[in-house]
């Protein structure tokens, strides 16, 4: 009976869930039709996630891997068990979600659409060769294979070392007053001075004042002497005990400087070392393979007249130009003179499946980018549809695609270029299951799931399902006001400006000698079509300009790379000056979406200093104060306040061979992550393992009257993070709600005025609602004496600006220009914007 009713659910054209538990869902039934555009809506932190993904997706995923064998499986990313009662009718699935590549140069946008594998084939078997070379196969054409790396540089392009200048940055120091910064410090770095004193070189004397032979000798020998040290003598000292055959301290061995830096970096496995010595390394382009990464006789092969490592920097749209006469087999004569007929054949085939591949990236506004582009330089939305095009292709029939928010980092133009991708994805047999929050796409839907009706424990449910005309009928919808018009667009008088920020000879990627003007004391929003140069502008070329003038160094605030990569591309050049303005700017602040710590040790509570109040409060009680526990007894960072079992983490990782690794709580602490004395302290009732437990909503009841930690929470309400728990881990963070938390910090300050605040697309992930909300506390900003620069697609945003820069008009060499700048209204009737009519249709 059970199997004859499972048999008809998953034959009525639905997915049945049955229920669905996992996160914040409250027991969700729920039916989705297949073959459908299914758009999941809901407020940030709703459950719209857990439904699709990790519900779902996640059911799929389990289903597949165990039709595969124990060792395969192994090699996937096994996404945890969800909690549902049932699933019935869900066919396979793939999911495309907003996740960065690996981290290495070494993945590129040729990698993950696999144009590159078709593009050496084509050189191996459709190439110009030199005369008397022979064949060459596909791997050869490779950096990232021992057939085709060049052996220089092992396929990188760059050769490292270090120089004088990196070694020794002041050489007006003496050797004893660390002139040489790459020594080791502590007594390593002691002992190899002492080493040099005993060799009788001079470390009183700085270090430009030094013979040229000996600087040489100490920085690059490979010599290895061992002499006796007499540690804490002086100069004078060791000569006289030297001479007198005194017992030494120890024998001491030298390491010139370079072998030192050299070594280190290779062989510890130490990160922090590692960290250390890199930064006395320097970079430049391999002499051998001219920085393109490749052996020689890879190099010499062509097509249409350029070498491979040429043609992977063309611009996609570029490529697909050159690729067409050969796909319809127009190309010259001339060309043709060499080549036998099964050659003609091959070449034509290749150019015909790589234009055709290359169609569909162009349609999806990716013709700006290049193959060789390395995917850590790529957004989420980018990657995203780097891999939706590599699916448009791969003729799949009755899979469930269950994208992640897709139209993220687009503009509406690039938006419309994704709905036909998904209509092609559905026309083919498909299924897709979107969770969106951009309007435009939610449009299109044939089914809408909206799950609330607010964040967190007070979300999870699924409030609406059906038709998208029905949820106009969903009183409890927030998604309902936004899409039937019920919230009107932000309408406002816009500020003036207190005064202009120049900038001029602005040079970066598709930018070339611009000229702009930023607003200051203002909103401002800066626009253009996805790859049109926003980002480049604002992000990079602006921020290390100010960083530069106000003495700040770098770009501004960006945190490092926890161990070095020296795969990371090169720093750019910094093409450009500020012309005037600066004298309205006293600090920068740039509010980005990397991640506030790598580890779950960090979290929301002691990211924002919140968690510092909190453990003062606790300490502050009479019970802590007879136990004579202080505030760091309160945290699971140290030894003595933690459950040693787990050292805090609050999990113990289960390994089960086959299956993926399973985090249990620990036996000893449940969880609470703090060993049984600390928590006997109590606060108002709560434990502090139950005070992190607490969602931001709650915690803001808890402790009404606590000043410092009340505006805390208050704050990050206002942001909209009213559902994340005091304790989330970092690690469980998208990076609107990393960008959100790192604006929360700074709205806690006491802001002086003059400020500059940079923002990289604020409202990715958020729902409508969410970016009102969030435009509510950048408008704060702004009228407290500070100058605000969003780069935005959001044309509700835009609209809500009180100044509008349009970059552009296209993507790539298309791009790079001020197409427009002034108010809203004013883009909104510019005729060369590819804005200006989604930002009127906003403003109408």
């Amino acid at each position: 009976m059970a199997k004859d009713r499972a048999k008809n659910m998953a034959e009525d054209g639905y997915v049945h869930v049955r229920g669905a538990r996992e996160h914040n869902l409250k027991n969700v039934d729920l039916d989705i039709p297949r073959g459908q555009l299914v758009v999941f809506t809901g407020v940030s932190g709703s459950g719209k996630s857990s439904l699709a993904f990790g519900t779902l997706y996640a059911e799929a995923q389990r289903r597949y891997l165990e039709s595969v064998s124990p060792y395969a499986r192994r090699l996937f990313h096994q996404m945890p068990v969800p909690e549902v009662d049932e699933i019935e009718g869900l066919p396979p699935a793939v999911a495309l979600q907003q996740q960065r590549g690996t981290p290495t140069a070494r993945s590129s946008v040729g990698s993950v659409s696999t144009l590159s594998n078709s593009l050496r084939m084509l050189y191996s078997r459709a190439g110009d060769y030199p005369k008397g070379q022979e064949l060459l196969y596909a791997e050869s054409f490779s950096p990232n294979t021992p057939q085709g790396a060049c052996p220089r540089c092992s396929g990188l392009g760059r050769i490292y070392d270090v120089t004088e200048h990196s070694m020794v940055p002041d050489d007006s120091l003496t050797i004893r007053e660390r002139a040489i910064a790459a020594w080791p410090p502590a007594w390593h770095g002691q002992n190899l001075r002492d080493i040099l004193v005993t060799l009788g070189y001079d470390v009183d004397t700085p270090w430009r004042e030094l013979p040229k032979k000996d600087r040489d000798w100490i920085l690059y020998t490979d010599e290895s002497p061992t002499v006796p040290v007499y540690a804490g003598f002086t100069p004078k000292e060791t000569k006289a005990a030297l001479k007198r055959k005194e017992t030494p301290s120890y024998q001491g061995t030298f390491t010139g400087v370079r072998r030192y830096v050299m070594q280190t970096f290779a062989n510890t496995e130490s990160a922090s070392m590692k960290k250390r010595v890199a930064r006395y390394m320097v970079s430049s382009a391999c002499p051998e393979c001219e920085g393109k990464r490749l052996r020689r006789e890879s190099l010499s092969v062509t097509f249409a007249g350029h070498d491979i490592a040429e043609i992977s920097r063309l611009p996609l749209a570029r490529l697909a130009e050159l690729l067409l006469p050969y796909a319809q087999g127009k190309d010259k004569d001339e060309d043709k003179r060499h080549l036998h007929n099964e050659q003609l054949i091959v070449r034509r085939r290749i150019a015909a499946d790589l234009a055709a591949r290359l169609e569909v990236l162009l349609a999806l506004g990716l013709g700006y980018l290049a193959l060789e582009r390395s995917t850590p330089t790529l957004s989420p939305g980018e990657l995203q549809r780097l891999r939706l095009a590599t699916q448009v292709r791969s003729s799949l029939f009755g899979v469930v695609y269950v994208l992640d928010e897709p139209s993220s980092g687009l503009h509406p133009a690039d938006t419309e270029a994704l709905l036909d991708a998904l209509a092609q994805l559905k026309a083919a047999g498909n299924s897709l299951f979107v969770v969106e929050h951009a309007l435009d796409v939610i449009r299109q839907a044939d089914w809408l799931v909206d799950v609330g009706p607010l964040a967190g424990e007070r979300g999870g449910q699924v409030l609406y399902s059906g038709v998208p005309e029905g949820l106009r009928k969903i009183e409890a919808s927030q998604t309902r006001r936004y899409l039937f018009g019920e919230a009107p667009s932000p309408q406002r008088t816009p500020r003036e400006p207190g005064g202009w920020l120049k900038l001029a000879g602005v040079h970066r990627n598709n930018l070339k000698d611009l000229e702009v003007a930023f607003p200051l004391g203002v909103l401002t929003s800066v626009t253009g079509v996805s790859g049109s140069g926003k980002s480049s502008l604002v992000s990079q070329v602006l921020v290390e300009l100010v960083s530069q003038a106000l003495g700040q160094g770098g770009a501004a605030q960006d945190e490092q790379p926890d161990e070095p990569d020296l795969e990371r591309d090169e720093e750019l050049p910094l093409a450009g000056h500020i012309v005037s303005g600066m004298e309205g700017v006293r600090r920068l602040v740039r509010v980005d979406q990397k991640p506030i710590g790598r580890t779950p040790r960090s979290n929301l509570a002691t990211y924002t200093g919140l968690f510092d109040q909190v453990r003062k409060l606790f300490a502050a009680t009479k019970d802590a104060k007879k136990r004579r526990y202080d505030a760091g007894r309160f945290s699971f960072n140290v030894a003595k306040g933690r459950c040693e079992h787990c050292a805090g983490e609050g999990f113990v990782m289960v390994e089960l061979l086959f299956l993926p690794s399973v985090y249990a709580p620990c036996p000893t602490c449940e969880g609470a992550r703090y060993n049984a004395e600390t928590l006997e302290v109590t606060y108002r009732g709560k434990n502090i393992a139950e005070v992190l437990g607490m969602t931001v909503g709650e915690a803001i009841d808890f402790f009404k009257d606590e000043g410092a930690v009340e505006r805390s929470l208050e704050v990050l309400n206002e942001v909209g993070l009213d559902y994340l728990r005091l304790g989330q881990p970092a690690t469980e963070l998208s990076g609107g709600e990393a960008q959100r938390i790192k604006l929360a910090s700074e709205l806690q300050r006491a802001t002086r005025g003059d400020a500059l605040y940079v923002l990289d697309e604020p409202t990715t992930g958020l729902h409508p609602v969410d970016a009102d909300r969030l435009m509510v506390q950048l408008n704060r900003l702004v009228d407290a004496g500070n100058t605000v620069i969003v780069v935005e697609h959001t044309m509700r945003v835009v609209a809500g600006s009180d100044w509008v820069i349009d970059v552009g008009p296209g993507a790539g060499d298309e791009g790079g220009s001020v197409v427009a700048s002034g108010l809203p209204q004013d883009v909104a009737r510019n005729k060369k914007s590819r804005t200006a009519r989604y930002l009127a249709a906003q403003m109408n």
